[in-house]
């Protein structure tokens, strides 16, 4: 997905306890007929771990009017991760790359020194219409691997661990958890899953990771007595093990990881340590030196004009 401007979310929620250091509350925004709530970055966290964007797309559904396809635009310096709960997407990349991206299923797309990649409908959903429901997130890379080849993985749904104990249902999408590992290997020590509880049940929140939040996506949940509602993401404090309850049925993110080296920039949809780097891979997208893709050439985003902001620094927690 392509990154589009949003205003920096309100102040979070006050609600807190001893395990949760940070309530991050997101703001939504529209985009053509779908709801998108910007979670990171944010004034209150800039990075959770690696994880320096994460946007909740939906849930909508679409009528064949509003089914908008995401037109081929590039990246640097990060991998990014698309998970759906429903719908689908058409992945093509410049690397030759066409995948359909279905629920319960991962992209991982490295950019590394360079990719540019495209998001699209089926046609039967730009035909009749269709629901839309996931997340899409980006993970920073390390210095050492800003500036790698590009890559794409992905894992179907079957590939991926499931982990089921009494009402805890746990997808590992990346990393390890509730003692299984994903087959997706990451540039960076990271934990990435999605978790299902029945109303009562319980998940153990290790203290795996310095970084760890929960994003809360349905139901009303609680961490040491205090309750949660949906959509807010809570930041864990650094070396506590708690545990997630369930007031309701609910569906949530663990996200986790390791804090980077220091602080990346973010302009558009370029992630680097260097602001030259920044300023030479916009050049080269507006001078039309990225690879383009085969399949999905004949259109793209341009790149803001130079007043539509100035590169931010993302500084990991700590």
């Amino acid at each position: 997905m392509s990154f589009s401007p949003s205003p920096d979310p309100v102040p979070g929620d006050a609600a807190s306890c001893a395990a949760v250091e940070t309530v991050i509350v997101p703001r939504a925004h529209d985009i053509g007929g779908m709801e998108v709530a910007r979670v990171l970055p944010s004034v209150q966290g800039q990075m959770i771990g690696p994880f320096i964007f994460f946007d909740r797309m939906g849930p909508v559904r679409f009528s064949a009017a509003q089914a908008q396809d995401v037109r081929p635009h590039p990246h640097i310096g990060l991998a990014t991760v698309t998970y759906l709960f429903e719908g689908s997407m058409i992945h093509r990349d410049s690397l030759g790359s066409e995948r359909v991206i279905e629920p319960g299923a991962v992209n991982l797309m490295t950019a590394g020194r360079g990719i540019v990649h495209s998001e699209r409908h089926d046609a039967a959903v730009k035909a009749r219409g269709g629901p839309l429901f996931g997340i899409q997130s980006w993970i920073a890379l390390p210095k050492a691997l800003e500036e790698t080849s590009p890559d794409f993985l992905h894992a179907d749904s079957e590939a991926l661990p499931v982990v089921a104990d009494g009402g805890v249902r746990a997808r590992v999408i990346l990393g390890s958890a509730f003692g299984a590992t994903s087959p997706v290997a990451l540039a960076s020590p990271a934990t990435y899953v999605e978790i299902q509880l029945a109303a009562g049940a319980h998940a153990p929140v290790d203290p795996t990771h310095e970084d760890r939040a929960l994003f809360t996506l349905e139901g009303e949940v609680e961490v040491d007595g205090t309750a949660f509602p949906p959509g807010q993401m809570l930041v864990i404090r650094r070396g506590v093990a708690t545990s997630v309850r369930a007031r309701t049925p609910a569906r949530l993110m663990l996200v986790g990881g390791e804090p980077l080296e220091g602080p990346r920039y973010i302009w558009w949809n370029f992630v680097s340590s260097s602001l030259d780097r920044l300023e030479a891979a916009k050049a080269a997208w507006r001078e039309g030196r990225f690879d383009l893709i085969p399949m999905d050439h004949d259109e793209f985003i341009p790149a803001p004009e130079d007043g539509a902001g100035r590169p931010r620094p993302q500084s990991p927690r700590g």
